[in-house]
């Protein structure tokens, strides 16, 4: 572990990852644009609906959110699922009406490519009720394709505290830098402050996402 990432290397092998990256390229089509192009994803995530008042539209598309996923990298949104539940000892579902795991897409030419990420914490999807009690919530990412350098995850020691635009904290708060390899699966708490770094090279970076909070005895998922 390291500043409260969990790391689980080899999770798919680089075949696997190879032939689900492709998938998402294949999928080019059914990608949605997401902040003026600075990101895409296949199927629809949350927060990027929140952040601009596009709610109703993810809730309606939810099964086809899923089913673009399924017909392009098949499988995928179970095995998330079933990690998930095996890493955590415990039952998780699929959040009810809420879209399935995701694939986020940051291209080469893109904004975040050219100056990384934003600041933030996962907790959009946190009703009011497990924010205030602090339900245990946990992001899990798969790394699919990698960019050639860079594009890594930088996490601080800094928890949510109900900023939900945070302050760059400064040098004096410590940090960690991941650097992912092919077909790596990581685990860390929602309310973590991270940041994906800046990255080159001729490679789009793409990776496998899901959220999950504990609720009612299980823990629940969604994208």
């Amino acid at each position: 572990m390291r500043a409260g990432i969990v790391r689980h290397p080899a999770f798919l092998s680089p075949e696997q990852s190879a032939r689900l990256a492709a998938g998402v390229l294949r999928a080019r089509r059914d990608w949605t644009p997401n902040f003026g192009g600075a990101q895409f994803t296949l199927g629809r995530a949350w927060y990027t609906h929140l952040e601009v008042d596009r709610e109703e539209e993810y809730f309606a598309r939810v099964r086809e959110s899923d089913a673009v996923v399924e017909r392009w990298v098949p499988g995928l949104q179970q095995v998330l699922i079933d990690a998930a539940a095996e890493l955590l000892g415990a039952v998780v579902v699929r959040r009810e009406g809420w879209c399935g795991p995701g694939v986020h897409i940051f291209t080469r030419s893109g904004v975040v490519a050219r100056k990384g990420g934003d600041l933030h914490f996962d907790t959009e999807g946190l009703a009011e009720a497990q924010l205030a009690r602090r339900a245990r919530a946990r992001s899990i990412v798969v790394m699919l394709q990698p960019p050639e350098s860079g594009g890594g995850l930088r996490s601080w020691d800094r928890i949510y505290q109900g900023e939900d635009f945070p302050e760059n904290p400064g040098p004096r708060v410590a940090s960690a830098l991941l650097r992912y390899e092919v077909g790596e699966l990581i685990v860390f708490d929602s309310y973590r402050m991270h940041q994906i770094q800046p990255f080159g090279g001729e490679l789009d970076r793409i990776s496998a996402t899901l959220h999950v909070v504990e609720e009612g005895g299980q823990w629940e998922a969604w994208f």
